[in-house]
């Protein structure tokens, strides 16, 4: 099965010189790639970096430097917000445990650098869930409007309750008790990442995953996720994430074993063999050759590789081709199907594919329908 060749996106930031030849139509295409993907603040931090910001002419510079004004907003926010949440919850006598993009921007790791993100995303004990949300309220954070329906779907099924906005402030948190969903096929023991999380310097009560389990972490969502709108901006906090914590050989030698106590070796192992396939990053032959023991039968490797190769592209029409759209359509069913019962996966997408029709024809007739009421 043939693969994609990279795009303008994945060649400049994993290879930035080559910016130095590209043409006005190249930059643009490149910026709106960027820009779809989530990833234009990142490729300006990367260009910055790399002294090459001087060679980018003057219309797609201006889009980079105003995306990077935004994520330095950002990480102010970010410590602000944080700040709010650990004194909302400061009489329920848990630690705050970041995860994802909060995570990495107050532990000061390189994924933060240029990654925009929505919303806070924190990791509590199942048992002190109910007494965080009551806090959270009583502070100002209010529940998203969701039916009854997708209420109970959160809470007996996932893995968080439904998100919480902030009535002042319009800032979004995301409550996790797990990392994947209760019903999921793998389960695994929150408690166990919760336990073992670092404190952020100078942030007394904030916690992020330690190393291997903030990896594990960002390889499961991606890897267990049917929605690839920020799917290569995930895989490059994958590679950003592997460089960093492997210039310590504790946390390849620990990377392995601890996948299997949590029972994540598959994720693992395709985060591995993609990241190495498609950003080349570095990863020790030993620790390539023990993942390996999580490999699915070669047939299925084979088309899960080219699944992902195809997924893993910009959200932009310049990547958007009937493979793109089969893969995205597979691995989309396959996460439903390692989320839930198939009967209930089943139940789940026939009714939101219902709604999605609905909501479509109630689209359709509103025009009809203020043209009927007009004088």
């Amino acid at each position: 099965m043939s693969m994609p060749a990279p795009t303008l996106l994945q060649t400049a930031l994993t290879d930035p010189q080559s910016v130095r030849s590209c043409s006005p139509a190249q930059w643009d295409l490149l910026v709106r790639q960027a820009r779809r993907a989530n990833l234009l603040g990142r490729l300006g931090s990367t260009l910055q970096e790399t002294g090459l910001m001087a060679a980018v002419p003057g219309a797609p510079r201006q889009h980079l430097v105003a995306a990077g004004v935004i994520c330095r907003r950002q990480s102010i926010s970010v410590r602000w917000e944080v700040q709010c949440i650990r004194q909302a919850l400061a009489r329920c006598g848990t630690p705050i445990v970041l995860l994802k993009g909060a995570a990495y921007e107050m532990a000061g790791l390189p994924p933060a650098r240029g990654r925009l993100f929505s919303d806070v995303d924190i990791l509590v004990p199942r048992a002190l869930l109910d007494a965080v949300e009551s806090a959270l309220m009583l502070d100002g954070w209010q529940a998203s409007d969701h039916d009854a329906y997708d209420q109970h779907y959160y809470r007996a099924w996932m893995h968080e309750i439904p998100p919480l906005r902030h009535v002042r402030r319009d800032t979004t948190i995301d409550v996790h008790h797990n990392i994947l969903p209760a019903i999921a096929r793998v389960r695994v023991d929150a408690q166990a990442l919760i336990d073992a999380a670092v404190p952020v310097p100078g942030w007394d009560g904030v916690r992020v995953l330690q190393p291997v389990d903030m990896l594990l972490h960002s390889a499961t969502h991606l890897f267990h996720e049917g929605e690839f709108a920020n799917g290569l901006r995930d895989l490059f906090d994958i590679d950003a994430l592997l460089r960093h914590f492997g210039t310590d050989a504790r946390f390849w030698d620990d990377l392995v074993p601890r996948a299997a106590t949590l029972g994540l070796g598959r994720s693992l192992y395709y985060a591995l063999h993609t990241s190495t396939q498609v950003l080349g990053t570095p990863v020790p032959p030993r620790v390539l050759a023990s993942a390996q023991a999580w490999r699915p039968v070669r047939p299925v490797a084979a088309l899960m590789s080219w699944c992902w190769r195809h997924a893993l592209q910009p959200a932009h029409a310049s990547a958007e081709t009937a493979a793109v759209r089969s893969a995205r359509a597979a691995l989309y069913l396959r996460s439903h199907w390692l989320r839930m019962p198939f009967p209930l996966m089943v139940w789940h997408l026939g009714r939101k594919a219902w709604l999605r029709t609905r909501k479509n024809e109630e689209a359709a007739m509103a025009p009809q329908a203020a043209e009927k009421r007009a004088p």
